[in-house]
């Protein structure tokens, strides 16, 4: 009788792991690359430029409607100025390629890798509205890496991802140290950079 129950309990819990239902549900997403940016803002005392970067992912992973894992793909080379006139735009953007900033010749990528997205009840100041998940990942350009962490609003509907960001980062922890003295206030760029992310993507 025993030996019944045993193996009738044995049943049922095999039964149990093999429901569909408990089954996680894994699915690939890949970004949009002609809509999804990394815009930037680079200020000084008394002014600042702005621009944007291309943003590229084709292995983000959404696991039971959530974004588990992946890795975002930005091109150096695709750097672009909003606020300057056209005529002064290649000066400033060939700088930024240089080694005085990105060292694009080296360094022709930046890599931001998923490590951890959690639900986020408090956004605290500066995140963007409605944002819903605190995402922490592994930065690398210039050949460093540090691990970051933002709020963002994360909206998966209808096999569609979209994602934006509001957030900062100091360049210099990445070895970027151009104008940073602020001894010599009339050639100093703050360290701080501003970032708003603009992510679209589709189940692939």
């Amino acid at each position: 009788m025993k030996k019944q129950f045993l193996s009738a309990l044995a049943a049922s819990l095999l039964l149990v792991a093999c429901n569909p239902d408990e089954v996680t549900k894994v699915e690939q997403y890949s970004l949009n690359k002609e809509v999804s940016v990394a815009e930037w803002k680079g200020s000084t005392a008394g002014t600042f430029n702005n621009g944007s970067f291309a943003v590229e992912s084709e292995d983000l992973e959404v696991a039971d409607g959530k974004v588990t894992k992946g890795t975002f793909v930005i091109p150096i080379a695709s750097i672009k100025n909003f606020n300057l006139p056209d005529a002064v735009k290649p000066q400033l953007l060939d700088h930024l390629k240089s080694p005085d900033f990105f060292n694009m010749a080296l360094h022709p990528n930046a890599t931001f890798t998923i490590k951890n997205v959690v639900p986020l009840t408090s956004p605290g100041e500066g995140a963007i509205t409605g944002a819903n998940y605190l995402v922490t990942g592994d930065f690398s350009m210039i050949g460093k890496t540090n691990t970051i962490s933002f709020p963002a609003r994360i909206d998966i509907q209808n096999k569609k991802l979209k994602t934006e960001a509001t957030f900062k980062i100091d360049r210099t922890k990445w070895g970027m140290n151009y104008a940073t003295d602020p001894s010599v206030p009339e050639h100093y760029i703050y360290p701080e950079v501003d970032i708003h992310l603009k992510l679209e993507g589709n189940m692939e």
